[in-house]
């Protein structure tokens, strides 16, 4: 029951921006105009690129919110970086930890 109480609210939440998108022009959409894959990157750089276009986006806090409600797996939304359901402030590489972080 839960589940599809949850099911109910994620579609109304991506109902909404798409509506709200729809009453915009289709050029200030950065995710509708560029590659949709750039807001799914793996590259850190072009993660940064994908939050710097949804900086201007009409529809950016609505994504957000809908993007946090929906505890979004990953990906960028409203010119965040989502990882498991939580904003994260920057992709890391792959490769080595940081020299000062400490071995658990």
């Amino acid at each position: 029951m839960t589940i599809s109480v949850l099911d109910r609210t994620e579609a109304a939440s991506l109902g909404q921006l798409h509506d709200e998108a729809e009453r915009v022009d289709e050029e200030l959409l950065p995710c509708r105009v560029k590659n949709p894959e750039l807001w799914f990157a793996e590259s850190p750089a072009d993660v940064e690129f994908a939050k710097a276009l949804c900086q201007e986006c009409p529809v950016r806090s609505l994504c957000l919110d809908g993007a946090l409600e929906r505890r979004e797996p990953w990906g960028v939304w409203g010119g965040q970086l989502f990882l498991q359901g939580a904003v994260i402030p920057r992709k890391r590489p792959r490769g080595r930890p940081r020299k000062n972080e400490t071995a658990a």
